[in-house]
């Protein structure tokens, strides 16, 4: 039971790595459908910038199936931006491109992120990411349904690495001031991908006093409160990604792709400083059902290395800018 849920979050966690936005522009969107996008805290922010800080935490692992000494990583510390633009908008689709980059360093016992025999060269990585998404609104069953495609390329500091692609549909199942539901599929064009296609189902709705019920499945759950006209608190999960890529592992010469996905589980505060600037806090338990490793162009059931890490703690803090986001009234 405990390794078939392992096998759920991680089949989860590789559709939250393409997991498309699929509103990015208040102008192209219908009236009944503004309010998921443009109100004070959109989901989808113009520019991004994070930290995050990890605590220590123990794992175990293995290479190449073989049992490797127990290690422990001291201190994960990430730095990330991202830039969403509108390249072209119209009354029935959008252009967009999205621009982001991470800087992941990785402290350990002995001053090492893997034992000996798989010592990589460093324990600090850069990870880029550049794509082009195209969103097309229109009616299916007298209700809209948006599709969008995206076409990404990743890398390190090295250069693009991959090509990556995602197609998307969403049926807006219900769109008012107090209720927005929706339900769609993704399908994932990259062949690393455990599952080609995944269902999604979006619930969001609003209660008295200013409680608020925040789905987005499979990505995240929270339950929101308004407690100051300008801020909020959270209380919830969500599933995110430490990816980078590794050159010179093991002693090999190929190029190797490290993958850990990551359930965030606890608290957010944010607070909309007006101008459509917002900072937010984060703090809870990380609980990291597996990281791996393996080639890039492979699927990620070769992996040749493969770790369990214990729960952590971690800490979150966050800058954005969104000159679409809406006092509320």
């Amino acid at each position: 039971m405990i390794e078939m849920l392992k096998k759920i979050v991680l089949i989860c966690g590789i559709v939250v790595l393409k997991f498309d936005t699929y509103a990015q522009n208040q102008d192209s969107i219908p009236q009944k459908v503004m309010a998921v996008v443009a109100d004070k805290f959109p989901a989808t922010r113009v520019m991004n910038l994070e930290y995050q800080s990890t605590g220590s935490y123990k794992f175990s692992s293995k290479y190449l199936g073989n049992d490797l000494p127990k290690g422990e990583v001291t201190a994960l510390h990430q730095v990330s931006g991202s830039i969403n633009i509108n390249l072209v908008k119209k009354s029935k689709w959008t252009l967009g491109a999205n621009v982001g980059y991470r800087f992941i360093s990785i402290a350990s016992q002995n001053s090492d992120l893997f034992p000996e025999q798989i010592k990589h060269e460093a324990d600090y990585f850069h990870y880029h990411h550049e794509s082009l998404n195209f969103t097309y609104y229109s009616k299916l069953f007298g209700k809209m349904i948006i599709y969008s495609g995206r076409v990404m390329v990743d890398g390190s500091e090295k250069g693009i690495e991959r090509a990556k692609g995602i197609v998307t549909g969403t049926l807006v199942l219900k769109a008012t001031k107090k209720v927005q539901m929706s339900i769609g599929l993704v399908a994932l064009l990259d062949p690393a991908a455990i599952v080609p296609v995944l269902p999604t189902f979006i619930y969001k709705e609003q209660y008295a006093n200013g409680w608020m019920l925040d789905m987005v499945l499979p990505r995240s759950a929270y339950v929101r409160k308004t407690i100051f006209p300008n801020s909020r608190l959270s209380l919830g999960a969500d599933i995110t990604s430490t990816f980078f890529y590794l050159h010179n592992f093991a002693g090999s010469d190929h190029v190797y792709s490290f993958n850990q996905m990551e359930i965030n589980s606890g608290l957010i505060y944010e607070h909309n400083l007006g101008g459509s600037f917002i900072v937010s806090f984060k703090t809870g338990m990380k609980t990291i059902p597996r990281a791996r490793i393996f080639e890039k162009n492979e699927k990620q059931e070769d992996y040749i290395f493969e770790a369990s890490p214990n729960p952590s703690l971690y800490f979150n803090a966050g800058l954005s800018f969104n000159p679409f986001a809406k006092k509320r009234r």
